[in-house]
């Protein structure tokens, strides 16, 4: 089969699917009556089916899926721009979490909505890593204190960054800063070869971020330990990493104790308008 089948009773000839095509493997000309695929569109097409999501009439199929197989964009679910500046506003870090366990099922949902983050080029690389258990969480909060330990003690420089001091103190004291006692740790990463954007990990994460609430789920940003990762060994073999693996983020996650109940105000953005 060629790379696209086109429906000849339905197209309309509108262009839609030429303009939207990322890699530009697509034309319309007065010799066809569609359109079609350029002679180099099987070596740079990317595969991320903008041609079949776009024909308002399902007459494009890839040769991979046909239009039956996404399912239809539904406006009575399209948010508003009032709702989607509520849900970004409310939108917290948590940091202080409930004793259960987060459901395998949820976590598993969550992942699922996420996977539809953009990759660079769609090269749809990212990995993912759920530790489920607060007690191997704690352990590798420990892992990165470990290397703060050390840090103080040679005076590197990176060690007032952190702090280390600091954290190595409330550490010892009882109190997990890295972590913050989660349930749960998510960790997304990319393979080192091969097609990818360092910063798949970063969107990936964010779009689960903002998807977590809807499932009663809260997350924050695991900063300290994603600064850890890279720079101790340890730490990325309790995890399972190798060195080919080195554009990661992570994130915790798990029932907030507390709920919010109002939305904080933000700086004013600095633009520089360019028009």
């Amino acid at each position: 089969m060629s790379l696209l089948r086109i429906d000849e009773t339905k197209c309309r000839r509108d262009g839609a699917c030429v303009a939207v095509c990322p890699a530009r493997v697509i034309e319309l000309d007065d010799s066809s009556p569609v359109p079609t695929p350029t002679l180099d569109a099987e070596t740079l097409c990317i595969e991320c089916f903008h041609c079949v999501a776009v024909c308002p009439e399902g007459a494009l199929s890839h040769r991979l899926i046909g239009p039956e197989s996404c399912p239809p964009v539904r406006p009575d679910l399209v948010l508003s721009a009032e709702l989607v500046e509520h849900v970004l506003r409310s939108r917290r870090s948590i940091r202080a979490y409930e004793e259960r366990k987060v459901e395998h099922e949820t976590l598993a949902k969550l992942i699922d909505i996420a996977r539809y983050a953009p990759t660079g080029s769609n090269s749809q690389q990212v990995r993912w890593i759920v530790v489920n258990s607060r007690g191997e969480v704690k352990r590798l909060a420990g892992l990165a204190i470990e290397m703060m330990r050390q840090m103080v003690r040679a005076g590197h420089p990176l060690a007032a960054r952190f702090p280390a001091a600091r954290l190595v103190k409330s550490w010892e004291s009882g109190k997990d800063l890295v972590c913050r006692d989660a349930p749960a740790l998510i960790v997304a990463y990319t393979p080192k070869d091969g097609l990818r954007s360092p910063v798949d990990p970063f969107i990936a994460l964010s779009f689960l971020d903002v998807a977590a609430p809807a499932l009663g789920l809260g997350t924050c940003w695991a900063g300290y330990l994603m600064a850890a990762i890279p720079q101790w060994p340890p730490l990325k073999e309790a995890l399972g990493l190798s060195e080919a693996e080195t554009s990661l983020a992570a994130m915790m996650v798990g029932y907030p104790k507390y709920r919010y109940h109002r939305l904080p105000p933000r700086n004013d953005p600095e633009i520089a308008w360019r028009e």
